[in-house]
């Protein structure tokens, strides 16, 4: 067989390296890097390109890139195109995946990863037992899973996937996670993905670099990676908290900044600092001489116009100019000249509406250019080969140094036509969005990447048509935006910086700026108390803002501060059924279950047809001990989703409670057949089999509840119930003291711990016990009755 012909993207990328010119010194430091063993001193693990936009850059890393494979080099390039440490990992795998080397337990872990995410975003089940424990426990159990999203019909409450702040959440966030996934591994990867990842990835590139003799690393863009990247690369280079890096990786960052030395000096010595500024003159030259660009007027004006900027020498040189024309007008910028040297209008229009969109691929293209496919086809592949436009993946984007002069040509030279143009894009993102939404499930948009980056493309173009009147839904998507992940909270300020500066609206580049740093100084709760501190009063976004904000309070413990936000975001708007579920939960955690039903109520008259607002009114009603209301609802729930595990337990637990245990055992059953680790649902069914006198198997299913959920209050004090009936009382009095450390203040581990102290004779013990449950629980009668009796009189 014949060799395969090359594909365009080699072409392409072929072409553009037959005009590579200059940086003569660092291609040939880097080439000379790869010649050395890693053992020898001389030899440096990173290198770091740094510059002002436009000096090259990319160009150089992409060249970089180029050597290494020429020496046999597995690479892999990561650029802003990512927004967090999992997704840097991913792309890495894909790329070396198409070399030939799949790291394919990453890839595993990965796909995992994304799915237990998606997981913690849409749950709508109940993993803890408001029975029994303290108010106060019970509180931080609830803010906990309202802040995971683990209520029914809840969705993806503020931070559900924040890792820092979720790290935070003490014992009672992992717990509720615990209960859910099936493994501490599953926990782990969505609290901190990259505690499980990262060794994975370091093992997998150390097999194959058994196959090659380098593997090269790329992280272009650092100004915009860096912030979460920078410091675990550090650990990843410079520590063995996830295990050794392999010798033979070097890896290369390029940014517009030079690194942290408060976290890299030390490490000056393995490194080459690779500063990068404009051409020389000569290196200017030497370029404009390889496109046979020699006569001396023309050489002059182009270094005039460019500064020795590479990125735009390497422009104006692909046009290769036969005269200056214009020589002396000030006001003519770089990419004026170069529009001017392109003979064919059509290329020139078509290089002018393609800066546009922030972002281009085939779809784009022919939302912005009109033609026939035969003309559009052939343009297309003329834009690739632009020395201004660089490949990301699948879609193409101009260097900022030549889109920044044609988006202020265009916008300067005809508002009309710029309003249009960002209209016409506007409505076919806008398009594509409507499509991706009429396959996803009502409410779980912002769950979809492909949602998020139509409609970030979308809101773009509509800010920048329309600065003003765009500008209140772009600060509602950032009010919604508050409810997910910090990493998706930046792209929607990135978005108000980009688009305010493109469209030079100062009010949109200032929202982008404030909010920016709002976010940094006290993260997403600071930036909606920055948003309602500067509303006018007709804003549509406010009810949600203090709807986001009262979950932020309850999930924090503040618990009378968020019901008071909840009322302020219904005063605002009435039929805000996330405000009520809110309510409803934060009142249900405090104890109001009467509260909690009329707000309940309240959801299911404006959400009927949501079976998980049914069935969370069915768990209100079994907690006010309505047994057969709550059976009502959670039949009805069940016969519309008859998958809801949580349906099915908690219709068990109030057939349990009422003495129907064998309609308990055959619910909770099927509740076990579809969430086989569902802790809540053992726990319960440890109940029924006690009220069937099935000890061996009520202990059975708490030792398998606890294995799945270690810091489960009210599942040690049952099994230390347990263990009290069957006579083991020390082991009783352990799981007893575990549900104390646990929650100090609940009064039936105080009082059951008592009774087992005084089965060990240990009278004094016992009565200070129970005086500790009578504290907290004046109206405790059974912790009476035992205490009256071990003092020989009434209590």
């Amino acid at each position: 067989m014949g060799r395969a012909r090359p594909s365009m993207q080699e072409l392409i990328a072929r072409r553009r390296r037959a005009g590579f010119v200059g940086r003569s010194h660092e291609r040939a430091v880097f080439r000379r890097n790869l010649e050395l063993p890693p053992e020898d001193e001389h030899h440096r693990f990173l290198f770091h390109v740094h510059g002002n936009a436009g000096v090259g850059k990319t160009f150089l890393v992409r060249e970089f890139e180029q050597i290494a494979r020429e020496r046999g080099a597995l690479t892999a390039y990561v650029d802003e195109s990512v927004d967090s440490v999992p997704e840097a990992m991913g792309t890495i795998s894909r790329q070396l995946g198409l070399q030939g080397r799949r790291l394919k337990e990453l890839d595993r872990l990965l796909a995992v990863h994304r799915e237990r995410r998606r997981e913690a975003e849409a749950i709508a089940v109940v993993d803890a037992e408001p029975g029994e424990p303290s108010a106060a426990g019970l509180v931080v159990a609830r803010a906990g899973l309202v802040g995971l999203g683990m209520l029914p019909g809840v969705g993806a409450f503020a931070g559900a996937l924040d890792a820092g702040q979720l790290a935070q959440g003490a014992d009672r966030f992992r717990a509720s996670l615990s209960a859910r996934f099936r493994s501490q591994e599953d926990v782990q990867l969505v609290l901190t993905p990259e505690r499980v990842l990262t060794p994975v990835l370091l093992g997998e590139l150390s097999e194959a670099a058994s196959t090659a003799p380098w593997i090269v690393l790329f992280f272009d863009t650092y100004e915009r990676t860096g912030p979460f990247l920078d410091g675990w690369l550090h650990e990843v280079i410079t520590t063995d908290r996830y295990g050794t890096l392999s010798a033979d990786v070097v890896i290369v960052t390029s940014g517009q900044r030079p690194f942290d030395t408060a976290r890299w000096g030390g490490f000056a010595d393995f490194m080459t600092d690779v500063p990068l500024g404009p051409f020389t003159e000569a290196e200017a030259r030497g370029l404009l001489a390889g496109k046979g660009v020699v006569a001396e007027p023309v050489v002059d004006e182009v270094l005039r116009l460019t500064g020795g900027l590479p990125v735009l020498v390497s422009t104006l040189a692909e046009t290769r100019p036969a005269d200056p024309d214009g020589v002396g007008d000030p006001s003519t910028t770089a990419v004026e000249r170069f529009l001017k040297w392109e003979p064919d209008p059509v290329r020139r229009a078509v290089a002018l509406a393609c800066a546009l969109p922030r972002r281009l691929d085939a779809d784009v293209f022919r939302a912005v250019v009109d033609g026939t496919d035969t003309e559009l086809d052939a343009l297309y592949g003329w834009l690739r080969e632009r020395p201004f436009v660089d490949e990301r993946g699948d879609r193409m984007q101009y260097h900022d140094v030549v889109r920044a002069p044609m988006l202020r040509l265009q916008r300067r030279g005809s508002p009309r036509r710029w309003a249009e143009r960002h209209e016409r894009l506007a409505a076919a993102f806008a398009g594509w969005r409507e499509e991706t939404e009429a396959r996803l499930e009502d409410g779980y948009e912002w769950a979809d990447e492909d949602w998020r980056e139509l409609r970030l493309a979308e809101s773009y173009h509509l800010l920048c048509a329309a600065p003003r009147s765009a500008l209140p839904a772009v600060l509602t998507d950032v009010v919604d935006a508050c409810g997910q992940a910090d990493d998706l909270v930046r792209r929607w300020m990135r978005l108000l910086a980009d688009a305010g500066q493109d469209a030079d609206a100062q009010a949109v580049r200032a929202w982008g700026s404030d909010l920016t740093r709002a976010l940094d100084e006290g993260g997403k709760p600071e930036v909606l108390r920055f948003l309602l501190g500067r509303a006018r009063g007709d804003e549509p976004w406010r009810a949600r803002a203090r709807a986001e904000l009262a979950d932020f309070l309850a999930r924090d413990g503040a618990y009378e501060r968020a019901l008071e936000e909840y009322g302020r975001a219904l005063a605002l708007d009435p039929y805000l059924v996330r405000a009520h579920r809110g309510r409803a939960l934060t009142r249900g955690g405090l104890g109001d279950h009467e509260g909690a039903l009329a707000d309940v109520e309240r959801v299911v008259e404006l959400e009927p047809d949501n079976p998980d607002n049914i069935v969370l009114r069915g768990e209100h009603h079994r907690l006010l001990r309505h047994d057969d209301e709550a059976v009502r609802d959670l039949s009805e729930g069940i016969r519309r989703a008859p998958a809801n595990a949580f349906a099915w337990a908690s219709r068990g637990a109030t057939h349990e409670r009422a003495g129907d245990h064998a309609a308990a055992l055959a619910d909770l059953g099927r509740a076990l057949d579809l969430k086989p680790d569902y802790a809540w649902a053992l726990g319960r069914r440890a109940r029924a089999w006690r009220g069937l006198a099935e000890y061996d198997r009520q202990l059975a299913d708490l030792d398998r509840a606890l294995g799945l959920w270690p810091d489960w209050g009210w599942g040690h004090c049952e099994r230390g119930d347990a263990l009290r009936v069957a006579g083991r009382h020390e082991e009783a009095l352990a799981d007893y003291d575990r549900a104390l450390t646990i929650d100090p203040e609940y009064a039936s581990a105080h009082a059951s711990r008592g009774a087992a102290l005084a089965e060990l004779g240990r009278r004094e013990e016992a009565l200070a016990a129970l005086d500790r449950a009578l504290e907290l629980r004046p109206s405790y009668e059974w912790a009476g009755a035992l205490r009256a009796r071990l003092s020989g009189g009434p209590n």
